[in-house]
């Protein structure tokens, strides 16, 4: 695990600066304590930090092919390199460590750009093949393992991170309107932008050329819609998927220092824990849990009972609000793009927390959106019945009602999901989604910012991944649009950023390439039946998990938030959206902030979502700068 970066000049002549590669370097150092490498050869510069999880001692990077003519450097981790480099070995290449990213710059070197074919792992590459004078960027095919990139015709820049773009001084630092809107909408920015004008994400499952000062962005590989062969039974789908899943699992066990696992008392991380156990004495296992004094955001009872029922050794620490004073600024300080999920402190707690004790932890991280678990797959159903109800019926009855329930701050208060409920049924199927999950709609956003949006081009994202769905697939295409948005650039943006800005690395068996190929094309109701969400990996863990892990109600990492602002973080809000303060900025209509916090103080209503993406969004500005 790593943060890399490079800097490719476009003229020739122009040498790249060893101090300020460093520099960029430097600013990566919480992904990679363990070591620092650069290579720079005239207009080309590469270089990372290094956290040894496999060869501690020998697996430094960069690493190159046996002329010297193929380098590369990689962030994260080839879970079937062992494989390759056998394949590699009988074909005459030599290797000088036993690190995972030395098979690159050889496999590259047989299969030119379809190397990336070969690869089942978490990832964030580049080669320079300087017999061709081009460079090539990789990221993994569902996005865990971050890559940033800007380009011009002075040349290409690339990071694992904004922060050590930034640290270049002819990378621009100006915000994007649109990503700003979009943020506020989603909560997150969906790649391939980013928060900076100019600067990009290269998304999931793409690969990049940089050569003769042309960059070519091209897919290599999608999140299936449908299988190609023949459908299996529901029986074979439970063994095809238990096999899968074990082999993901101890493919994620290879590391060279202690490894442990995330441990919430869920079906996800507990499937995941049963099968670290069959594969590990229970006793070497540790796992970790947060928990919250707030009992109905609280699952570490359950997480308890998890750890007891395998004998693991379970650790276990609690989140309140006392803690956010000093947790905030070191969230802040490494998230250098915004992110409005308030499960970031929790994460970022939970990382730190179990970093003091292992360097690697498994993860659930995927079985919401592989096997339909949020509750918004509940509500796409219960929307068609709703669509149902005469159109009278609806306005002049249910939708006053709800509007009149009182405002509640429980987890997921009845209140609160009924009123989600309806925000998002205004707006069609492709949008509904993100309108459930989200912040602020397009009529909102115009009263915040002033400028007018449609929701065609506000969720544009949610029209061009669901171009192309064949009819007949229920709600995969709802699954396909959750693993392209919000897992990508939300679930493992999060998990990465926390996990990285203290040293841990995170893997997410879920996401293992031969899990994902077989089980997003299997039939919708397998996933949801009924109303049982999660239907398949229920079947296949129902002989190793009590009913009451199997069958309680989806919790999720959520914060009480809504508490918190009107009591313990109540002056942090007052200062972070100060009239004053937001028109001097420029961003946002400072009377519609106003509003919408002086409601949700007085108890009228429940603005948690809006208030904590906007007070996310002043942090981050303070922090981090840049212009209108």
């Amino acid at each position: 695990m790593c943060g890399i970066i490079g800097i490719l000049y476009s003229h020739p002549e122009r040498r790249v600066e060893t101090a300020l590669l460093e520099k960029m370097n430097d600013t990566l150092t919480p992904r990679g304590p363990d070591d620092a490498g650069l290579w720079l050869e005239g207009n080309v510069g590469l270089a990372l930090r290094r956290l040894a999880i496999i060869d501690v001692a020998g697996g430094r990077q960069p690493v190159a092919n046996e002329d010297r003519t193929v380098i590369a450097i990689n962030n994260g981790e080839i879970y079937n390199f062992k494989e390759i480099r056998q394949r590699l070995e009988r074909k005459g290449h030599r290797f000088t460590s036993q690190t995972d990213t030395e098979i690159l710059p050889h496999l590259y070197e047989e299969k030119g750009m379809d190397f990336v074919d070969d690869l089942n792992g978490m990832y964030a590459l580049a080669i320079w093949d300087g017999r061709q004078k081009q460079l090539i960027l990789a990221r993994d095919r569902m996005g865990k393992k971050p890559l940033y990139y800007h380009s011009n015709d002075q040349g290409l820049w690339f990071a694992s991170e904004l922060k050590a773009l930034l640290a270049h001084p002819e990378v621009p630092r100006e915000i994007d309107p649109v990503s700003l809107q979009k943020y506020l909408a989603y909560e997150y920015i969906p790649a391939p932008r980013s928060i900076f004008k100019n600067i990009f994400k290269l998304p999931a499952g793409h690969w990049a050329v940089w050569k003769g000062g042309k960059l070519k962005i091209q897919r290599y590989w999608d999140i299936p819609w449908q299988g190609n062969g023949r459908s299996p039974s529901m029986r074979e789908a439970q063994e095809e998927l238990a096999l899968r899943l074990r082999q993901a699992v101890r493919r994620r066990l290879i590391s060279d220092v202690p490894l442990g696992a995330f441990l919430s008392g869920g079906i996800d991380s507990s499937t995941i824990v049963a099968m670290m156990a069959e594969s590990v004495p229970a006793k070497q296992i540790k796992t970790f849990s947060i928990g919250f004094e707030e009992g109905s955001f609280d699952e570490s009872g359950f997480a308890a009972r998890v750890a007891g029922l395998f004998g693991v050794e379970h650790h276990a620490e609690t989140f309140n609000a006392q803690k956010m004073p000093a947790l905030l600024p070191e969230v802040i300080d490494f998230l250098d793009e915004p992110l409005g999920d308030a499960s970031i402190l929790p994460t970022a707690l939970l990382s730190r927390f179990t970093r003091r004790h292992v360097t690697v932890a498994l993860g659930g991280d995927g079985g919401d959106e592989l096997f339909a678990g949020y509750q918004t797959f509940l509500a796409s159903k219960w929307a068609g019945f709703y669509e149902k109800v005469p159109a009278w019926l609806r306005c002049h009855c249910i939708e006053p009602a709800i509007r009149q329930l009182p405002v509640g701050n429980r987890y997921f208060s009845l209140n609160f999901k009924l009123k989600q409920f309806l925000r998002g049924m205004r707006f069609p199927l492709p949008f509904r989604h993100i309108a459930w999950t989200g912040s602020f709609h397009p009529e909102e956003l115009q009263e915040l910012t002033g400028r007018q949006v449609s929701a065609e081009t506000l969720y544009g994202e949610a029209l061009h991944y669901g171009a192309g769905a064949p009819a007949n697939l229920a709600g995969n295409p709802e699954l396909y649009l959750y693993k392209k948005l919000y897992l990508q650039d939300d679930i493992l943006t999060k998990v990465d950023r926390a996990s990285m800005a203290c040293s841990l690395e995170v893997r997410a068996p879920f996401l293992d390439r031969e899990v994902v190929e077989f089980l997003s094309p299997l039939p919708y109701a397998w996933k949801l039946k009924g109303f049982t969400t999660k239907y398949l990996l229920k079947k296949m863990m129902r002989k190793h998990l009590p009913k009451n892990i199997l069958h309680r109600k989806k919790q999720g990492f959520a914060v009480p938030v809504a508490e918190w602002i009107k009591k313990d973080l109540k002056q942090q809000f007052l200062e972070s959206l100060h009239p004053s303060k937001i028109k001097k900025e420029g961003f946002f209509n400072a009377e519609a902030v106003v509003h919408l916090l002086n409601a949700h103080l007085q108890g009228r209503a429940n603005h948690a979502k809006k208030l904590w993406t906007l007070f996310m969004f002043e942090n981050w500005l303070e922090r981090w700068g840049g212009k209108a």
